[in-house]
């Protein structure tokens, strides 16, 4: 069976070496800059870093604003405030296909979701699953727009979202219960506890949720539990581990034509469609000062298993894999100075060894791909009083992939090696007070996954890999009230990896596209209106066209041209809080329209969502509700006015947190 062409239907330790490059500085000079770092506030370069190391041009979220927002989860939190375009799941899930500067159907193959570190994003045609980090966990998320391949390789084209978890202080203690029930038969219970003592913390959440959703054979549940444990000497020196585990039922709700959607969006035509996954990750992870250097790695290992079964014409068809994955990644940091200037070297390596095996009636494909990769970036700071950096950074990566299917149709068997190089040129610089420019240069890529290489033009043979050149510029004017950033970008990409259902002679298969471009606008402003207000937005305005070939110059498929995002938050200091907020989407082309000819595009919508909640001691009750004015809308949409799967409707929900 064609994997990519039931695509929206399927979505549902080692050896290493670290080295290190002392820089030719004196010993006081050093210890003066070290100290002058200690304050932890983001997270550059994969180290911890003082606000002046803050990865260039990042959206920062806080822990406060989230929970000011009501994101029920960090998917929610990144897409409401951090402005994030975002597409409806197929599942019923709360995971949303996360679009950054316009991928359209891979974008979740063209950004990298990094938890604390660990990469969330895998080998294969499937969001990160976001929902199993617990909310109340979250300290921060850093969203990196670009190419950023120097630092997480495969995959950075589009940007990175870097998840950060709450660190414990000494003799600490945090807990809350939350219950939240609301339309569709909607209900979550999570309980979660913290103790920190003297050099020693642990933490626990558990976690239930369910919903019949929208749409009818839509349902879903989660049960996950999060925990863990970390031995700590200093703001730094520490050492742990992390499981993460969850549990998921979804009804399949499937696709309907434009005709069906006008008569009730609500309704299924695979009413016995369902599936399962179960998800487990085990997490090592310690850092260490020696020397004056910093020295970090994360031991990764999960495993997941996921289940599906379709019925066609009354036969149903059911298929299992497991896939099982070890990442580990030893990283060396050294912080000081250079004639009189904060110099920051950082080395590191990624190993990752995935493979999947499955079972159905249509495959028995056994797959397997290695990776190492070795990256040095080097940031300069200099000219204090202007806050001048650069930075400059190069990545090696080898990929070794493996594949045997003899049930497939197409393509049932391969092994290739391939190499990629990334680097990138960084520099931001501030002119005048407030006023900060910045530039970015690079080159990235990313390697087909092992669901895009079942199915390609030429049987048995792997698709080439994608690279992009990137380029940014921009200007944030920043004061204690009021912050603007603008930026342009650009990314030509030679060999986009991209289903095209015009290849293969009509039957459609994963190629690799003639070249293409992504480029535009974004803006990001935030303003305190007074004591008590506060407005942020967010604008994306992206090209993404074909720049050479027998499509050359039209639209690229499911990229809206506009998208804004925009919040109004009230926090009086009387216990209370409102926020609302509101996304215009542009309309966009749909899924199968490479040639642009389609009579038709998907219709731009605007949604609307609030939240109200007051606190009563160590109560906070909360209303909140999900597109208000029950907008009938749909953001995937894989054929010519049709394959469409509509976007849930008017949602309200009642919630209660006892903190402690």
């Amino acid at each position: 069976m064609n994997a990519s062409v039931f695509r929206p239907r399927l979505l549902a330790a080692a050896v290493s070496l670290c080295f290190a490059a002392p820089l030719a500085a004196h010993a006081d000079d050093a210890a003066q800059a070290g100290q002058a770092l200690t304050s932890v506030v983001v997270t550059g370069a994969r180290f911890d870093a003082d606000p002046s190391l803050a990865p260039i041009g990042a959206t920062i979220i806080s822990a406060d604003e989230i929970r000011r927002a009501g994101a029920g989860d960090v998917n929610a939190a990144i897409r409401k405030i951090g402005g994030v375009y975002g597409r409806q799941s197929l599942d019923g899930s709360p995971d949303y296909g996360l679009d950054l500067r316009g991928f359209g159907t891979n974008s979740s193959q063209n950004l990298v979701i990094v938890v604390d570190g660990v990469r969330l994003s895998e080998n294969e045609l499937s969001n990160a699953i976001l929902s199993t980090i617990p909310i109340d966990t979250v300290e921060r998320i850093e969203i990196l727009r670009g190419g950023a391949s120097v630092l997480y390789g495969d995959g950075a084209t589009g940007g990175v979202i870097n998840i950060v978890t709450k660190r414990p202080g000494q003799y600490s203690s945090r807990g809350s219960v939350f219950l939240e029930g609301g339309q569709f038969h909607a209900g979550e219970a999570r309980v979660s506890a913290a103790q920190a003592w003297d050099g020693f913390a642990a933490d626990a959440t558990l976690d239930r949720q369910r919903t019949d959703n929208y749409r009818d054979n839509n349902a879903f549940k989660q049960t996950h539990f999060s925990g863990g444990a970390q031995w700590f000497a200093n703001d730094y020196d520490r050492a742990g581990f992390r499981y993460e585990g969850a549990r998921q039922d979804m009804r399949f709700a499937g696709s309907l034509t434009e005709a069906q959607f006008n008569a009730n969006p609500r309704q299924t035509l695979t009413p016995n469609d369902n599936g399962s996954l179960d998800s487990d990750r085990l997490t090592v992870f310690g850092q260490y000062r020696l020397f004056g250097h910093d020295l970090a790695a994360d031991l990764s290992y999960r495993k997941k298993t996921v289940a599906s079964t379709y019925v066609f014409g009354g036969i149903p068809s059911t298929s299992t894999y497991d896939s099982k994955q070890l990442q580990f990644s030893p990283r060396v940091r050294k912080l000081g100075a250079l004639r009189g200037m904060v110099n920051e070297l950082v080395a590191g390596v990624d190993f990752i060894k995935w493979e999947r095996s499955t079972v159905s009636g249509f495959s028995a494909a056994d797959a397997n791909q290695k990776s190492k990769a070795l990256y040095l970036r080097d940031e300069l700071r200099f000219d204090p009083a202007h806050e001048g950096r650069v930075s400059a950074g190069v990545r090696r990566e080898l990929f070794d992939k493996d594949f045997s299917d003899p049930l497939n149709y197409a393509t049932t068997a391969y092994n290739v090696v391939q190499g990629l190089n990334a680097w990138e040129l960084q520099a931001s610089y501030m002119p005048v007070s407030a006023l900060t420019v910045f530039g970015k240069l690079g080159q990235s890529y990313r390697v087909a996954n092992v669901d895009e290489n079942a199915v390609t033009p030429v049987i048995n043979k792997a698709l080439a890999p994608q690279q992009s050149h990137d380029m940014e510029l921009g200007a944030s004017y920043a004061t204690a009230t009021q912050k603007l950033t603008a930026r342009v970008f650009r990314h030509n990409l030679t060999n986009e990896i991209f289903y095209d259902p015009t290849a293969n002679f009509g039957f459609g298969a994963n190629t690799n596209l003639d070249p293409t471009r992504r480029q535009g606008l974004e803006l990001d402003a935030e303003q305190r209106l007074a004591a008590a207000w506060t407005v942020n937005a967010h604008y994306q305005h992206v090209q993404a066209t074909f720049r050479d070939g027998v499509n050359d110059g039209r639209e690229m498929v499911l990229v809206p041209k506009n998208t804004l995002t925009a919040r109004l938050s009230w926090t009086p200091a009387s216990g209370q809080t409102a926020d609302i907020g509101a996304q215009w989407v542009d309309k966009q082309r749909y899924g199968s329209d490479f040639d642009n000819s389609c009579a038709g595009e998907m219709p731009s919508f605007t949604t609307l969502d609030a939240r109200y909640a007051r606190t009563f001691g160590r109560w906070e009750w909360a209303v909140s509700g999900q597109n208000l004015a029950d907008k009938h809308y749909y953001s995937q949409a894989f054929a010519c006015k049709g394959g469409i799967y509509p976007a849930d409707g008017r949602q309200l929900k009642l919630s209660a947190r006892y903190t402690f």
